[in-house]
């Protein structure tokens, strides 16, 4: 059950497991059907990459029903879509958070951190409105989001960082209380790993080893990164089975290579839900796969063990996946992809497992 203790023995007191949500402590058990990685606001400007010259012309300006399908498929070739944060944005993120809730929604994990300018005080307005529990990440993005002054810390400095944002907090304006978060994550790495990111892997698994906290970590774009990090991550005393790979969906698409990487013992999260495209902008060399395929690698998954290691999301981080913009939204794994997951032979049991108790199991802490 997810709320035994943490100890034994007959004269400890039983302690219930917790997440660390923006508004406090919430049991397992009260978390629900879980969004283990997404954002609410990020400068994404950085990504921005040029369309092909016949498509540019389609995919200027804002996004309208005239280039919204264009825009689907080069979602980074459009400047206003990769600029995720702002007033216009903020209401339409604050709109979906009480759709989320409506059609059975429990909890989101953000994962916005230090690099991409993250919004504490919107997570804590989207959860206070909606309902809609939801945990904040802390720790560093690609070394390619940083300053000079952020990638000159020293693995201790690095761990402060971390070790405050968990267990102190940080003051924002619609709170009269510091905001603590309840993860480390996403910890990302380009490919190959830079100095500063293996710096950031370190200090991600020394805090975890004081804390016991969930790791999310988002690996580059090449098969071999999510072993690699794991390995570093491992070696630095994390432990296995905290921690979470995101984006496996596009990373590992050979049934070989992601069942090796299940033996591993980490979270195998599929969290691109609702991104389909035929020519991937980051990664031209990527086959991107489509929801039916994602089914297809958990149900893998299942069939050979690993149905505890499973979680999803969608990772929505441009406007277009938004409901306002004409996309799918934060709700779309519970409205569309959960019954075609049933449709595909998903037991309810499993089914069950995926959406809650393996994102209370690796929440709580």
């Amino acid at each position: 059950m997810l709320s035994l203790s943490t100890a034994t023995g007959p004269n400890v007191k039983k302690m219930p497991l917790e997440a660390t949500t923006v508004l406090g402590k919430v049991r397992a058990e009260n978390l629900g059907p879980t969004l283990t990685h997404e954002h609410f606001s990020l400068n994404f400007k950085n990504f921005y990459r040029e369309p092909p010259a016949e498509l540019k012309q389609y995919l200027s300006g804002e996004i309208a029903l005239d280039n919204v399908g264009y825009v689907r498929q080069y979602p980074y070739g459009n400047q206003s879509n990769v600029n995720f944060f702002g007033e216009e944005v903020n209401k339409a993120v604050l709109r979906e958070m009480k759709l989320f809730k409506q059609f059975g929604g429990g909890t989101i994990v953000e994962n916005t951190t230090h690099g991409l300018e993250r919004d504490l005080d919107l997570c804590y307005k989207a959860s206070k409105e909606s309902g809609v529990n939801v945990i904040a990440g802390t720790g560093y993005y690609v070394d390619g989001t940083q300053s000079e002054s952020a990638r000159s810390l020293s693995v201790e400095q690095i761990s402060e960082v971390i070790r405050q944002d968990l267990t102190i907090g940080q003051a924002i304006p619609s709170s009269q209380t510091p905001i603590k978060c309840g993860i480390i994550g996403e910890v990302a790495s380009s490919w190959p790993i830079t100095d500063f990111e293996k710096k950031v892997i370190h200090a991600t698994a020394v805090v975890q080893q004081e804390t016991g906290c969930p790791v999310s970590f988002h690996p580059g774009r090449n098969a071999k990164a999510p072993f690699e990090i794991i390995r570093l991550y491992a070696e630095a005393g994390g432990q296995l089975r905290k921690a979470d790979m995101s984006h496996l969906d596009r990373t590992l698409q050979q049934t070989g290579e992601l069942l090796e990487f299940a033996k591993l013992g980490t979270y195998c999260q599929f969290d691109l839900f609702g991104t389909e495209v035929s020519y991937y902008m980051l990664a031209t060399e990527i086959d991107f796969p489509s929801d039916a395929q994602r089914i297809d690698r958990i149900k893998n998954l299942i069939e050979n063990g690993y149905s505890d290691k499973i979680l999803v999301s969608h990772d929505i981080h441009t406007r277009h996946r938004l409901v306002d913009y004409g996309g799918h939204g934060y709700s779309h794994l519970l409205t569309n992809v959960r019954p075609q997951m049933k449709n595909k032979g998903i037991s309810e049991e499993n089914l069950k497992k995926i959406f809650e108790s393996n994102p209370a199991t690796w929440l709580c802490f």
